[in-house]
């Protein structure tokens, strides 16, 4: 659906097309000069380094996928490198950065095999704690020519991938493994859904939960398979947030509207908490273009749970989760609505991780208590390039409450 954009982000359009292509071009350079300062290494048919760990999952020619490591040319402390958690805070370059520098080997794999040596090599190193020594051959060079402007161009359009190559064996040598996910992979009675919450209540972090969950080491034994990496990622944040939201049902409510703020990487969260006693939880992405013009997405779910997959994909598990997440540690319940507009200088997209992390930092700020929801909702849209009447069309939330009297407002 397209919406005229707010006149302030108008105003600005000239000097953001400006800025998103200086990004754009920035990123390029630096991936350029990355393979330059590598190229000796990224022209040979092996390479070693320090795993931080992480392994991926490919989607294409399900269920028969390309599986393998990501190994930077490096050794040392490389966790950073694939622990979305720490990227808070860090620019697009330096999450560019982070990406580019994991070369990825693989084989195809058929998705119903999880045992094996080298899936099992792979399975040890997803368990590490910390990084992994890992050594690959590969079946040719990642990089094979050495000028590089003319044979290496940095798709800007899809998250960022390092160069990559079909491998011919695999070796690693982790350090330790998590007891906690190494508890989960050996239990072979619990099921998926349970393992995945068990580990995230063990304070496991979302990127570990993910990495296990992708590399068929959690559930029922007779079930495992290996998942595509993004599949893994949506997966587990809809289990998580699922499980949270059933235990907000004996919360007490929230007693104000309450709005939240946060803004990284071109992405500007505002969330809105609504007092009631029935969970229902609706999101609204608005994509804003360099020329003024928006599209604008959104998914809505009442106490009965989503009823079909949503149009912005894993963006709402992660935001779900989030909010869910502040919730649970409250102790309180109460309606939630997500406003996410995305810029042009959002040039390169980086995963829904940050839409995780994104909310999850808003949910930290304090909030801006109101006693109506027109209140709210115009403060929410005011560091946001889409109207607030914009939003009351939209919203399932707001025409909801619009329509339905509620017990407690005869009280």
């Amino acid at each position: 659906m397209n919406v005229s954009c707010n006149p302030k982000y108008r105003f600005a359009t000239s000097t953001i097309v400006e800025s998103a292509a200086d990004i754009r071009k920035r990123l390029e350079q630096n991936w350029i000069q990355y393979l330059k300062s590598n190229a000796a290494r990224l022209s040979m048919d092996s390479i070693d380094g320090s795993s931080p760990p992480a392994v991926f999952v490919g989607r294409y020619g399900y269920p028969k996928v390309s599986v393998g490591p990501m190994i930077p040319p490096v050794h040392g402390d490389t966790m950073i490198m694939d622990r979305t958690e720490l990227w808070t805070g860090k620019s697009l370059e330096e999450i560019a950065n982070y990406r580019l520098s994991l070369v990825r080997g693989f084989k195809p794999v058929r998705i119903n095999e999880v045992s094996g040596r080298y899936i099992e090599d792979l399975q040890e190193m997803a368990m590490s704690s910390a990084p992994a020594e890992s050594e690959a051959v590969l079946e040719k060079r990642p990089l094979a020519d050495s000028n590089l402007e003319n044979e290496v161009h940095l798709n800007t359009e899809v998250a960022p991938f390092g160069p990559s190559a079909p491998l011919k064996s695999f070796k690693t040598s982790s350090p330790s493994a998590d007891n906690r996910i190494e508890k989960m992979y050996y239990d072979g009675d619990m099921k998926a859904s349970d393992a995945v919450i068990r580990l995230y209540e063990k304070g496991v972090e979302s990127s570990q939960i993910h990495r296990v969950l992708s590399m068929g080491m959690l559930g029922l034994k007779k079930n495992r398979k290996l998942v595509p990496t993004r599949w893994s990622i949506s997966a587990a944040d809809d289990m998580i947030s699922e499980n949270l939201v059933k235990q907000l049902s004996d919360n007490a409510e929230i007693t104000s509207f309450e709005v939240r703020q946060y803004s990284h990487l071109a992405n500007y969260y505002s969330i809105i908490l609504i007092p009631d006693s029935v969970w229902n939880f609706e999101m609204i992405e608005t994509w804003f273009s360099a020329n003024g013009g928006s599209v604008v997405a959104s998914d809505f779910e009442d106490a009965r749970g989503l009823d079909h997959y949503p149009s912005i994909a894993g963006a709402y598990f992660a935001a779900r989760l989030a909010v869910a997440e502040h919730l649970a540690k409250r102790g309180r319940k109460a309606v939630a609505l997500v406003l996410r507009d995305i810029h042009p200088e959002y040039v390169m997209p980086v995963g829904v991780w940050q839409i995780r992390q994104g909310v999850r930092e808003a949910m930290k700020n304090a909030s801006a208590n109101f006693d109506s929801m027109q209140k709210a909702l115009q403060f929410a849209c005011s560091s946001l390039s889409i109207s607030n009447s914009e939003v009351m069309r939209k919203s399932r939330i707001y025409q909801n409450r619009k329509t339905q009297t509620r017990i407690t407002d005869f009280w």
